[in-house]
């Protein structure tokens, strides 16, 4: 993955930034102008020193050598400077204020895409929580550094610049004893900002795994109901939540020191320039007025040097937000369309798998010398122990994990051959968890084809038996749907979820165990939109209750990782192995049940 650069990133804002830039020399130079009216009302009206130079007859052109004209030239001068720099501050506050919004933008668009295309393995070990304190927080971050400290630190550093410059052309050896402060007060602020921000790369880590909880436990709300489990909850997340204050508290410190260090450090200074200049005033080496620009340069000086010990904090955290985010758009997809990767064409659906193993940790593999073939239009179904790798083989299809070793091929073609998303256009799934969006249900049917017209969405409830059910809910088939569709019972959700792979009409689909937890009359409904669903598509069937997969074409029989059987019902039965084992102790119970 190409490095996110922050050149990159302001690239597109080049033209606003340059007007930005402009409004920055603008505002500096207000700044430096500032305190020169008052020098020349010193040494020009009021006669302090006579001047000479460059000053001296601008001023001579401008308002002549009366000193009331030349005391409305200085007064009208400060109006303007000042006019001039509040122009310019208003300028450069609009357009970073606006350049960081639109990064913003830019950035969370990026990483929001890249997070969305990272594989599934990355996804099944990172807490989505932090993800999501890096989509929010740390982009945050970056923005608020960029509107209020991008152009701040240019304008200060201009500014200290522009000063230092002046005071060297006014009195050199009383400049060098105004900076002889300047190198303590930098390693000050460097060495401090660097532990500011190791600090708040901890308090990052630590919010992001409390969001993490929070986030675990809105979502599983029901669960923790259920189990009474409200006070555990609140203890682990009380947990998580003094960690981020003891570690907040420890970078707030950190910060609390800085301030008060520099200003100490620019006191000493100001003592140094307030006697040596106060001497040297009274020497007549130094007259009034440059005496009044020191003074007001010194203040000003300091200032933007306490401006950017302050600035720590902000770019601390603007860093550790890009660390942050840098480190997920540097994560390589596992699953990625190869070199030469073509559109699929439309499958006539023979699936076939090819000596094919497959480990989630490279260590531990969980398919080994995995092969099985499934005629187009076939009816397949993997059956097996929990835990033997049907869910597993049915995810290398659409390429959610690409195998170890061994091919996965669709019409005689390896599925890596393929883009990723045109593979998974032709494949429609119904999963044992089915997942709705918190939407109106005719979106929630209409999800794996956006275009879908009314009719088409119409035509597919129908089908799937879910139109009886949705025409009686309040708005039909604009009622919003809850969170993971939870105010609906688990047989309308299947329903839907089957109306969804019926308005995609795609030649391969695979249900994982799509009847599980449903009671008779829910199963019933459930099966006869299936048995719609799958005609004349080729299927893949994973089911623990064997009476449902009865007329399979083909059955494959998966235990640790391998196939060890197939076959249809009866010949199965007849070989007397883990499928008639399993088949008995399921018939045992159901008529137990039953009894």
């Amino acid at each position: 993955m190409e490095r996110l650069k922050i050149t990159g990133l302001v690239r597109p804002h080049w033209k606003s930034l340059a007007l930005g830039f402009l409004a920055v020399l603008g505002e500096s130079a207000a700044d430096l102008l500032q305190p020169w009216p008052l020098k020349v009302v010193f040494d020009n009206v009021l006669k302090s020193r006579q001047i000479h130079g460059w000053l001296n007859r601008l001023i001579l052109a401008t308002a002549g050598a009366d000193s009331l004209a030349i005391l409305r030239f200085a007064a009208l001068a400060s109006l303007a400077i000042a006019v001039i720099g509040a122009l310019c501050s208003y300028a450069e506050r609009y357009i970073t204020t606006s350049v960081g919004q639109w990064i913003m933008h830019d950035l969370r668009r990026t990483l929001y895409s890249h997070i969305q295309r990272l594989s599934l393995s990355y996804h099944d070990h990172k807490q989505t929580g932090d993800l999501i304190s890096r989509v929010t927080s740390d982009i945050d971050a970056i923005q608020s550094f960029i509107a209020s400290g991008l152009l701040g630190v240019l304008i200060n550093c201009l500014t200290l610049v522009g000063m230092v410059g002046v005071m060297f052309y006014i009195n050199w050896g009383f400049t060098l004893i105004a900076l002889s402060v300047a190198p303590v007060l930098f390693v000050v602020v460097y060495s401090y900002t660097r532990r500011i921000k190791k600090a708040s790369r901890e308090v990052r880590k630590k919010e992001g795994e409390m969001i993490s909880v929070i986030q675990e436990v809105l979502t599983s709300i029901r669960v923790v109901k259920a189990f009474a489990r409200e006070d555990y909850e609140q203890r682990r997340l009380e947990v998580e939540s003094l960690e981020s204050v003891e570690l907040a508290l420890r970078a707030r410190d950190l910060k609390a020191k800085l301030a008060p260090l520099v200003e100490i450090i620019v006191a000493i200074g100001t003592c140094m320039v307030l006697w040596f200049g106060a001497r040297m005033a009274l020497d007549g080496t130094l007259s009034a007025g440059s005496l009044i620009v020191f003074i007001f340069y010194l203040g000003k000086m300091y200032k933007p040097m306490q401006e950017l010990s302050k600035m720590a904090d902000a770019y601390s955290k603007a860093a550790v937000g890009y660390e942050r985010i840098q480190e997920v758009v540097e994560t390589e997809r596992e699953v990625k369309d190869l070199p030469g990767a073509r559109p699929a064409p439309p499958f006539r659906g023979r699936i076939e798998f090819d000596k094919v193993d497959f480990g989630y940790e490279p260590e531990r593999p969980v398919l080994r010398d995995v092969n099985l073939r499934i005629e187009p239009g076939h009816v397949a179904a993997l059956v097996g122990p929990t835990g033997a790798g049907k869910t597993t083989i049915i995810s290398l299809i659409p390429r959610f994990y690409d195998a170890t070793s061994g091919a996965v091929k669709v019409d005689g073609s390896d599925v890596r051959r393929f883009t990723q998303k045109s593979l998974r256009q032709q494949i429609s799934f119904v999963l044992q968890e089915t997942l709705l969006f918190h939407a109106p249900v005719w979106s929630n049917i209409a999800y794996g084809k956006p275009g879908a017209s009314k009719a088409e969405v119409l035509q597919a409830a129908e089908l799937a038996n879910a139109s009886e059910f949705i025409e009686k809910m309040p708005e039909g088939y604009n009622t919003m749907i809850g969170e993971r569709g939870v105010t609906l019972s688990g047989g309308q959700r299947q329903r839907i979820a089957i109306a969804r792979a019926v308005i995609r009409d795609t030649p391969i689909l695979i249900l994982d165990e799509p009847t599980s937890g449903l009671d008779a009359a829910s199963e019933k409904l459930v099966f006869d939109a299936l048995d719609r669903l799958m005609e004349g598509k080729t299927c893949i069937v994973i089911a623990h209750r064997l009476s449902t997969i009865r007329r399979a074409d083909t059955i494959f029989v998966v235990q640790d990782g391998t196939i060890t059987e197939r076959g249809r019902h009866e010949e199965l039965l007849k070989l007397d192995g883990l499928y008639a084992e399993l088949y008995r102790l399921q018939f045992r119970s159901e008529e137990e049940a039953v009894g």
